[in-house]
């Protein structure tokens, strides 16, 4: 895990209480932070799974199966992520280099915001194929979107199917048309009583509304980092939606977004294009046209 602050540390607490690694390495450059995250993960492992966690170097981290990167510029307030693209994008450069120069060659996990521009920037620099290296994405979001209409329905947040595609971010789209409950349409479910355009943007200020609160986000995408882990470990082959670089997918190519992806042992095994309708694929169309924008001003080669 590169990175001991809030994610980095939630990241690997999540995954010593999951019992999915016999390893956990803490890379950071304060040295002391990781060292003490590490000890005090290592103290709750001998009540919960064993497992040996410590603070390492990219040397260390050079043999592993998974790397997860959570370091990058902290929003504040209700600044948004691309605010921090440039800074962020400094550190995972640096990052990814030390990592791949190192020796590693395994499966890559972006959790740095904003993510789908840092997964970009990752993929750019550390020469593995596409499929090993996975942003994140909206794997969180369409989580909070599960959740949120959970509750209004008063059902299970596993009884909801739905998803959320496009940028981790402002412009994400929450794709209504594909919601069911039970099979069932949301109209069909509960008639008039989902406002969708209020749902959506409940589902995109989450994020902000937690920064306004605690200062940061941590435990909801720790979980969103370790759940791709799983998929990973387990060869799961499972549906999730993670930024992954587009090569042709609704006529774009060369960025990363989110669309359901097929993860397995080899990282993304499919990239899987969604029956959107007129007003959702023009939206992921402008998500996309943000994140290209972006992707000029930050001018990585």
């Amino acid at each position: 895990i590169i990175g001991a602050g809030h994610v980095g540390a939630a990241t690997a607490f999540a995954l010593m209480l999951r019992g999915l690694f016999s390893e956990l390495v803490l890379i950071d450059t304060n040295t002391a932070l990781a060292a003490a995250e590490a000890e005090d993960i290592s103290d709750a492992s001998a009540l919960a799974r064993p497992a040996r966690v410590f603070a390492g170097s990219y040397t260390d981290a050079a043999t592993a199966r998974i790397a997860i990167l959570t370091a990058g510029a902290a929003t504040q307030g209700a600044a948004s992520r691309l605010s921090v693209a440039a800074y962020s994008a400094e550190i995972v450069t640096s990052c990814v280099t030390q990592l791949t120069d190192a020796g590693f060659e395994g499966v890559l996990i972006v959790a740095a915001n904003p993510v789908d521009l840092m997964a970009w920037t990752a993929f750019r620099r550390a020469g593995l194929p596409a499929a090993r290296v996975i942003g994140t994405g909206t794997l969180l979001d369409t989580c909070r979107l599960r959740q949120a209409l959970a509750s209004r329905l008063n059902v299970a947040p596993e009884s909801v199917e739905g998803i959320v595609l496009g940028e981790h971010g402002d412009s994400e789209v929450a794709v209504l048309s594909a919601i069911r409950v039970g099979g069932l349409t949301l109209e069909q479910f509960a008639p008039g009583l989902i406002d969708g355009a209020r749902l959506a943007r409940e589902v995109r200020d989450a994020g902000y509304k937690i920064v306004t609160g605690k200062g940061y986000t941590s435990f909801g995408i720790a979980t969103a980092a370790v759940r791709i882990c799983e998929a990973i470990v387990r060869d799961e082959r499972v549906v999730l939606p993670v930024s992954t670089l587009l090569t042709g997918q609704f006529g774009l190519s060369d960025l990363y977004l989110s669309l359901p992806c097929l993860v397995g042992a080899g990282g993304i095994e499919q990239v899987l294009v969604p029956d959107l309708n007129e007003t959702e694929a023009a939206a992921f169309l402008n998500s996309a046209s943000i994140i290209q924008k972006a992707i000029g001003v930050l001018s990585i080669s």
